[in-house]
């Protein structure tokens, strides 16, 4: 069981997603770095959709009432326990009473805290993600406050397994870690420039050669005005050749829309499932981890992909990260 006593900015529980209710208007949710979310359940005997914290800028402070199998994936929000940094990326067994705080965010915007088991609340619709603005799913439908208290899923034998492999190294400390961690390739974050790659949207076409070049040309700065549903830039204003009246269209995580003032946005897990903007452009999926890792006043831009080769990126990354799942399960073995 864990206690939260701060619940930081934003705090919510995820999972990969609510599939299969678009057509009657319901989203998809889920976590907004999914890369982050999988490793993470895979660092603790997970399967890799358990319900796990998704904490945005300013983490929580968490009371563990026992001894807790966790990882600490994606953006560095400063963790620690009594006064000890906490590495990420990587297994770590927590002793009972032992309180998890988060500092300042160093690099990233998201982290990801997984516990063995993974954090049992109530399937909607076979999911446990967090709608904030439908109140369902997750914790009670909202983000976590002060006083809520947080249940495990029953373990999994290799949960199990990695806490007797751990327990012995525990002793008088307040946590200890497997002394291995993920390669910095899986991370997102670690990218220098943020240049994020692009498949022509199906109406890129009717925007002026100006605003298509400017598109792939100059770069974007991510408005405060900015959440979950969706990022706003902040960069040249795009417009149209002519003015065009759209039936709404279906939209997809990366789905990159212009309104009428101009300014494009990049739609998000919390997006609508149609829209009725000028789709000018989708994020490859690879990127969507670094899209997510992104903070409001940081800048992006954005380079042209065929759909083919954004194909040939997610088959890639996919096996990569298969060899990795592998390679985790017999280190953990």
């Amino acid at each position: 069981m864990i206690k939260v006593s701060k619940p930081g900015l934003l705090s919510t529980v995820q999972d990969l997603g609510r599939y299969g209710f678009q057509k009657f208007g319901v989203i998809v949710s889920g976590s907004m770095d999914p890369i982050a979310h999988r490793i993470s359940n895979w660092l603790v005997g997970n399967d890799e959709n358990e319900a796990v914290i998704e904490m945005t800028l300013t983490g929580p402070v968490l009371e563990f009432q026992e001894n807790c199998l966790i990882s600490i994936c994606g953006g560095d929000l400063s963790p620690s326990i009594g006064g000890d940094p906490v590495p990420l990326w990587r297994s770590i067994l927590v002793k009972k009473g032992s309180i998890l705080k988060f500092g300042g965010c160093k690099s990233g915007t998201r982290a990801y805290l997984a516990i063995a088991g993974g954090i049992d609340v109530p399937s909607v619709m076979k999911s446990r993600s967090t709608y904030l603005r439908a109140g369902i799913g997750g914790f009670e439908g909202r983000n976590l406050n002060a006083g809520d208290t947080l249940e495990a899923s029953p373990l999994r034998q290799n949960s199990k397994d990695i806490m007797d492999y751990l327990i012995p190294y525990l002793e008088d400390k307040t946590f200890t870690e497997i002394d291995w961690s993920i390669s910095s390739e899986f991370i997102a974050i670690h990218r220098s420039r943020k240049v994020v790659r692009v498949i022509e949207g199906p109406e890129h076409n009717l925007f002026t050669e100006k605003s298509r070049q400017a598109f792939f040309g100059d770069p974007f700065k991510v408005s405060p005005q900015s959440d979950r549903m969706g990022y706003r830039l902040q960069g040249p204003q795009l417009s149209l050749k002519q003015a065009t009246d759209m039936i709404s269209e279906a939209v997809t995580f990366g789905t990159i829309q212009v309104p009428s003032d101009g300014n494009p946005i990049i739609l998000l897990a919390d997006r609508q499932t149609t829209g009725g903007y000028p789709r000018i452009g989708q994020v490859a999926s690879v990127d969507l981890p670094l899209i997510a890792q992104t903070k409001p006043g940081e800048e992006l831009s954005f380079t042209a992909i065929t759909h083919k080769e954004a194909q040939k990126l997610l088959i890639d990354r996919e096996k990569q990260l298969r060899h990795l799942k592998q390679g985790i399960a017999l280190k953990l073995r």
